[in-house]
């Protein structure tokens, strides 16, 4: 184990510039969480124009307080209003209401931080066990296994992310696609810019995320806002009797080990693993009819899966520069932007970043759990604030953000037509994640295949021939097989059953 590197995230992040960045993470964090809609990755890629100013370490630690601050933040309109802040806590909704409406609202938030603190803990062991290995491994990596790594994040990230997986590799084609307009970084020559001096420079990644993601999730959240939100249920108590938390300590114990597990996964966190979490609580309850009907362990269990695998998933970034999940390729892009690679080599050449983040995690952790249970009150007012009023407030943010990176009006022009864009992808119900994972590791994954054909004299079959590309290139083949297989059948499923009503009038 690294105790100088550990001793150096340390310092890194209880510097009070730092301290004050983790502080204003989480709680930037829990109030986006509150509101029902924007999300973590809205926020993030809001936020994406105030990292040009901030030290590298010191933006990621901003993101990542962002990120799983939010992650409780969600879980407080999931439990008093059935509505999730965002899409991890919808499995909060299943029995967080119900005790709600029991009136039992505090304990289910109470045990929901208590189970978030300890995934998060649970994350950061694991982190700081995990990831050097991880590293050290992926330091045996060429240009043809970075290659099959971004390839095979790219086809996980569709497999995981959509039930519709044609229309998730379509998205990610679209991504790729995009990564390539610009200037020919080896050639020099001039891809898809139509003449325009702009686009010789590429598409901006700060101005494509904030239009999919930002002004186009700002657009949906503002049609949905028309619907009235329901009443507010009562918060009593927050923290749960001795029982509760007797009932709680397997499923918290398990939570973690799932979350932790599957947040290392592409496409995977808190999503996934809060929905694997209530699956295996209500398989192994002797009283699987309790669940759906205020059980507590439907929300230990849950949530604590939630933050581990938000925290967990920082370990496939840093070590081999691979996102798994959305708001992981935002935080790639935002190290990108400062010159920062992630990969095996971050944990020497920068080892601020690298144990900064992890160290910063135990701090963020601790100031959830001071702020969560006697603060809960609190941040339910922020649901009095008109939803219209808050999007107005972030869009005129959005562009004053976008402009003052490049002082580029073309930007704007950006951000209006891929807000527009990921509008009408939300309405249509395409997922603009895979596409924005393709765009960030399109930007990694042609030098690393050009590299490789250089290298090999433009035999192709060196990918499969080395052991660790060949069987990660398996992998994907796999499951791109699987997954066609699964559309056939479910398009066969829907033709019987649309046939079915028509004999049936006959």
């Amino acid at each position: 184990m690294d105790f100088s590197g550990i001793i150096t995230g340390v310092e890194t992040t209880l510097t009070p510039m730092n301290l004050l960045f983790v502080l204003l993470g989480v709680l930037a964090g829990m109030v986006i969480g509150v509101i029902p809609g924007l999300g973590p990755t809205a926020t993030i890629a809001l936020l994406l124009p105030l990292t040009y100013s901030l030290e590298p370490a010191t933006a990621v630690i901003l993101l990542a307080g962002i990120y799983y601050g939010s992650m409780y933040g969600g879980t407080i309109t999931s439990v008093l209003l059935r509505l999730p802040g965002e899409a991890a806590s919808v499995v909060t909704t299943f029995d967080g209401y119900q005790m709600a409406r029991q009136g039992r609202a505090g304990p289910a938030l109470g045990i929901a931080a208590i189970g978030s603190f300890v995934g998060g803990l649970v994350a950061v062991v694991g982190l700081v066990l995990l990831a050097p290995v991880l590293a050290s491994f992926a330091l045996k990596f060429g240009p043809p296994e970075f290659a099959v790594v971004a390839l095979l994040g790219i086809v996980l990230a569709a497999y995981l992310a959509s039930r519709r997986f044609a229309a998730a590799l379509l998205m990610a084609f679209c991504g790729l696609l995009l990564a390539t307009v610009g200037q020919d970084s080896i050639e020099g020559s001039a891809r898809f810019t139509f003449d325009s001096l702009e686009l010789l420079n590429g598409l901006d990644f700060v101005a494509v995320a904030m239009g999919l993601f930002g002004l186009g999730e700002l657009l949906y959240t503002l049609e949905r806002s028309r619907q009235p939100a329901g009443t507010v249920a009562r918060v009593g108590h927050v923290l749960p009797s001795r029982a509760e938390l007797r009932q709680s300590r397997g499923p918290i114990a398990r939570g973690s080990l799932i979350g932790f597990v599957l947040g290392l996964v592409p496409g995977g966190g808190g999503m996934v693993a809060s929905l694997a979490s209530y699956a295996t609580e209500k398989r192994r309850s002797k009283n699987p009819e309790r669940f759906g009907r205020g059980a507590i362990e439907g929300v230990a269990g849950p949530e604590t899966a939630n933050n581990a695998g938000s925290q967990s998933s920082f370990i496939p970034l840093l070590t081999l520069g691979l996102p798994p999940n959305p708001v992981l390729a935002l935080i790639l892009g935002a190290l990108l932007i400062q010159g920062v690679t992630p990969g095996p080599q971050l944990m020497n050449e920068h080892p601020d970043i690298f144990w900064g983040v992890i160290a910063s995690m135990v701090v963020g952790n601790v100031i959830l759990l001071v702020l969560n249970l006697p603060l809960v009150r609190v941040f339910i007012r922020i649901l009095d604030v008109r939803v219209a009023i808050l999007v107005a407030l972030a869009v005129v943010v959005t562009m004053l953000g976008v402009f003052s990176i490049n002082n580029s009006i073309f930007d704007l022009w950006v951000v209006l037509v891929f807000g527009v864009l990921g509008y009408a992808m939300r309405k249509l119900g395409f997922e603009p994640g895979p596409l924005v994972l393709a765009f960030v590791l399109g930007v990694l994954l042609e030098p690393a295949i050009r590299q490789t054909l250089l290298i090999s004299g433009g035999d192709v079959t060196v990918f499969v021939t080395r052991p660790i590309s060949g069987t990660m290139l398996a992998f994907a083949v796999v499951f791109i097989g699987v997954m066609a297989a699964r559309s056939l059948r479910a398009r066969r499923t829907r033709h019987v059953t649309d046939r079915q009503p028509e004999k049936a009038t006959q």
